[in-house]
């Protein structure tokens, strides 16, 4: 398995000088990797093997959202308004 490359490559063949455009994952033949010379086009070795690294390292975290307020309550509902109590009549008597 060779090298897998972290970026695209544009480059000329070495042996039949056709233009090569290699993506990032690809996999080169030998003779046309070792005319890949910038470092940075190659992925990590621990990216290869899956690595032990973390794969956050160097990342800023995600801002955490402030969280969201808690609903209004609902109002109760009113008690049904209860009929005025009738007012109590006395009988008059005749005595006063």
């Amino acid at each position: 398995m060779g090298r897998r490359l972290a970026t695209a490559v544009h480059l000329e063949h070495p042996k039949t000088h056709e233009l090569l455009i290699l993506q990032p994952g690809d996999e080169p033949e030998e003779d046309v990797a070792e005319a890949i010379t910038n470092p940075d086009a190659w992925e990590d070795d621990a990216e290869k093997d899956g690595g032990d690294q973390d794969p956050d390292a160097g990342r800023t975290p995600d801002p955490v959202p402030d969280p969201e307020p808690a609903p209004e309550p609902e109002p109760e509902p009113e008690a049904p308004a209860k009929p005025a109590a009738k007012a109590r009549v006395r009988k008059a008597t005749g005595e006063q």
